[in-house]
């Protein structure tokens, strides 16, 4: 078995990939209106819309409800890319904060309020 992707189930999908290609820094590539993904080299997200829930079961998924699920992406530098990332991201839980454990986390949501956390080791 491998570890395909995490899916964002969203109302905005145009608003929610440009979110994550700026915070990222990387392009999606788009399958349908409806779908597209932001590969990593560790992680691949994709980010689909309303309209693709009915294909596996209706109401089996609401956008902008997530109250459990974090997600992560390993970054070089969480400090730089805090910087980087001043002035665009508006709802930042935790800025850059050394973690128990010893990641260095910068934590903060995205425009459907999903947890996003980018962690150096």
């Amino acid at each position: 078995m491998q570890f395909a992707s995490v899916r964002i189930i969203t109302a905005d999908v145009a608003r929610l990939v440009a979110f994550y290609e700026r915070a990222l820094g990387v392009p999606a590539t788009w399958a349908t209106e409806h779908f597209a993904e932001l590969r990593t080299d560790g992680a691949t997200l994709a980010i689909a819309g309303t309209a693709t829930v009915p294909m596996f079961a209706p109401g089996s998924a609401r956008p902008a409800d997530n109250h459990s699920a974090i997600v992560e992406f390993l970054v070089d530098d969480v400090d730089r890319v805090h910087q980087d990332l001043t002035g665009f991201l508006t709802d930042v839980v935790n800025g850059p904060a050394t973690m128990p454990w010893g990641n260095r986390s910068l934590l903060f949501r995205d425009p459907d309020g999903n947890l996003v956390n980018f962690f150096t080791r």
